[in-house]
């Protein structure tokens, strides 16, 4: 696995892990709701998956962040 890759990777998994945890702990565990709340967890992190991808081509391709001297 390259460093573009990781990098990517742990960005979503970390997305997706503080929105759904986010989302579980502002409601109950036995709510419905608190279903909808943890899915902001997976659009986040799917929102951190096309910015990624963008930012390869913006900024340093070995890194998933817009900044160039990342």
């Amino acid at each position: 696995m390259n460093l573009y890759t990781r990098d990517l990777f742990e960005r979503v998994a970390m997305t997706f892990a503080e929105g759904f945890l986010g989302g579980v702990v502002v409601t109950q565990l036995t709510d419905q709701k608190m279903w909808l709340a943890a899915a902001a967890g997976g659009v986040s992190a799917a929102l951190a998956l096309v910015k990624g991808l963008a930012a390869k081509r913006v900024g340093n391709s070995d890194s998933a962040s817009l900044d160039g001297g990342v």
